[in-house]
This record gives C-alpha cells, structure tokens and sequence, in this order.
C-alpha cells in the first residue's frame, strides 16, 4: 500500500501519511484476527449443520450455506495478510480475496433478507420461486460477480487506483444495505397489519413469523452496518 499512496501525496505530508497507512494495517489486520478467531469457527459449523442435515433444510437454507462458504474462504485471508511480508507474491492474491468480502458477503445477505421479504410481503410469489433451482440461479449469479468483484479489487490494489477502490466498495455498501433497509421497513409494516378474518391463533403464527423475519434482517443489515463503515471512514479519510 506505501507504494500505491506515492503518487497521491505531497512530500510535506509524508509522515503524517506513513502514520495513517500503519494505523489501517493494525486496524485491518486486527478486524481480520477477530473474524478468523470467532467467525472460521461458526461458519465452519453452520456448514456442517446444513450440509449434514436433510434435502430440505439444505434446499431452505441454500443461501446460508453459500454466505457460509464465503465467509469460510474470507476469513482464511488473514493468512494471505501474514505470509505476505515474507512472500510478496501473495500480495496479488490477497487482493485477489477482497471481493468475497466486498461484494459476496453483501450479495449473499441481500438475498437471505430479500427471500425474507418475499416470504412475508409477497408469499405467493415466495412459494412460486421456492424451488432449490432458483435459489442455484440466483447464488450462481452472484458467484459470477464476486468473481468478477475480485478480478476488480485485484486490478485496482495492483495498479494501486486506490480511489476507484474506495468508490467502487463505498457504492456496493451503500445498494447492499439499501436494499437491506427496505425489507425490514416493508416487513415492519407487515408486521403491524392483521389480515382480516382471521383467528387469533392464526394471526399469532403469522406475527410470530413476521417477526422472525424482522429480526434476520435487523440483525443482517445491523451486522453489515457495523462490519463495512469502519473500513469505508477510514479509506475516505485516508484518500
């Protein structure tokens, strides 16, 4: 990263400069011990759970087990961030990897809450494309751009376009958790409409889902506020 931050600062900044790119490599290697040291474990056991248990729960948590995976091979990075001092022909892949944590991630969250939403909001729509074959559609669309999202991140960080780079994840943050907010503002009204004619017990099972579903989607788009502003603050001030 010194190398690439040449071209755009002036010599009478240099220090300062060198002080802020040290402060983001302890902060980004200190974010990636922390998802290795808790999140390889959890996600290595959410794996297991789904591809261990029946056909169906595999079929109805399809987009667990994708976001899952990619977490899996996103928090293996922090290996790529240690080795690299030592061989520095890592350092292509390890920008490589950045797009499974900028745009698979996101991606994968935006359909779990998207699914949610559907379920809620539109069921009929939700029962019709329920099928496991369109859930393989859309999570092979979205594979296709993370691959395409890491041959970005790589041409970016090599050619050391660190504005593009800062752009680029600042605009997927903002579609990702865009799309997020408006599942959990349609899924709340949702949630405080009865259909009419129906029993208590009825409207109770159908509250309770709803708010299964609120509170995935609080929780995701929660998750990704706190996961991604950190680094977005920090490249924006830093550029």
């Amino acid at each position: 990263m010194n190398n690439c931050t040449d071209n755009f600062i002036p010599e009478s900044s240099t220090f300062s400069t060198t002080q802020h790119i040290g402060l983001l490599k302890i902060l980004d290697l200190c974010l990636h011990s922390f998802n290795f040291l808790f999140g390889f474990p959890t996600h290595f056991y959410v794996t297991w759970l789904i591809i261990t248990g029946t056909g169906s729960g595999v079929a109805s948590e399809f987009f667990i087990l994708n976001l899952s995976v990619c977490e899996l091979a996103n928090t293996l990075n922090i290996f790529l961030h240690v080795l690299d001092r030592w061989f520095s022909i890592l350092k292509a892949l390890k920008y490589f990897f950045l797009g499974l944590g900028i745009t698979g991630h996101p991606l994968f969250q935006c359909l779990m809450c998207v699914e949610r939403y559907l379920a809620v909001v539109h069921p009929v729509t939700f029962l019709k494309y329920k099928p496991l074959r369109y859930r393989v559609i859309c999570c092979t669309v979205v594979w296709i751009f993370t691959l395409g999202s890491c041959l970005c991140c790589w041409f970016t960080m090599v050619s050391c376009n660190l504005y593009i780079y800062v752009c680029c994840f600042s605009l997927q943050f903002l579609l990702s958790f865009s799309i997020q907010l408006f599942c959990l503002v349609a899924v709340l009204r949702a949630l405080k409409k009865s259909g009419p004619g129906e029993r208590a017990r009825e409207r109770e099972e159908k509250n309770h889902m709803k708010r299964r579903a609120f509170y995935l989607i609080l929780i995701t788009s929660a998750s990704m506020f706190i996961t991604y502003v950190p680094y977005i603050v920090s490249g924006l001030y830093f550029i």
